[in-house]
This record gives C-alpha cells, sequence and structure tokens, in this order.
C-alpha cells in the first residue's frame, strides 16, 4: 500500500499508480490532458468554508486537519473508496496549492494511512 501526494502542476509519472484530484477547484493553468487523472473526487475536499478559513495558513495548520477529519468522518463511502485503491496498489492524491506540507492532500493521506 502506497499513498502519495503530488502537485497538480508537477509531471505525472508512470509510477504514480491510481491518480485522483482531490480539490474542489480544477488546477490553474493546467489541462486534463496534462493531468492523467483517473478521477476527480470533488467531494473528499475540505468544504468551502473551512477552505476559506484555512487560507493555506501553516498558522491554522493543526486546527485545519482536525475540523478536515471530522468532514471525513462524514464521508465513510469516499473515504472507503480511496482506502480501497490505496490497498490494491499506489493511490496519488493530487492537488493544486502551492505549500506541498500544509494542504488537504496531505491531511487526507494521514487519514487514510490511519484507516488502512
Amino acid at each position: 500500500m502506497s499513498i502519495r501526494v503530488k502537485r497538480a502542476y508537477d509531471k505525472p509519472a508512470a509510477n504514480d499508480g491510481y491518480r485522483v484530484l482531490v480539490d474542489r477547484i480544477w488546477p490553474r493553468g493546467v489541462s486534463k490532458v496534462e493531468l492523467k487523472l483517473d478521477d476527480w473526487l470533488k467531494e473528499i475536499a475540505p468544504g468551502r468554508e473551512l477552505r476559506e478559513w484555512f487560507n493555506h495558513e501553516p498558522d491554522k495548520w493543526d486546527e485545519f486537519r482536525a475540523r478536515y477529519r471530522r468532514e471525513l468522518d462524514d464521508k465513510p463511502e469516499l473515504v472507503a473508496g480511496l482506502a480501497d485503491k490505496a490497498a490494491k496498489g499506489v493511490l496519488t492524491l493530487v492537488f493544486g496549492a502551492r505549500d506541498r506540507d500544509h494542504n488537504n492532500a496531505v491531511a487526507l493521506r494521514e487519514y487514510l494511512k490511519k484507516r488502512l
């Protein structure tokens, strides 16, 4: 089982496995062809209110993760689907944020790993 996170602006690789965009908003300036996604799960992304509150501010990271985990707890079918993909092979969570360490894909990977 392997769960990776990768910016939408990084070149896709052959070993990325199942690639899923986990943002509500399509990454600016990247085409569907360039992104080479297997799926786009808008519904797994943080809600608008949480996303706007967080605003990618590292000082809010711990509270963002706690709030996002609560949102994910209410989406068991989506979480189970991603966990299933990860159990079968490589799962790459694709995100558009500039900050590679403080974004919903990183928080989602952490959440999924605790459930596998």
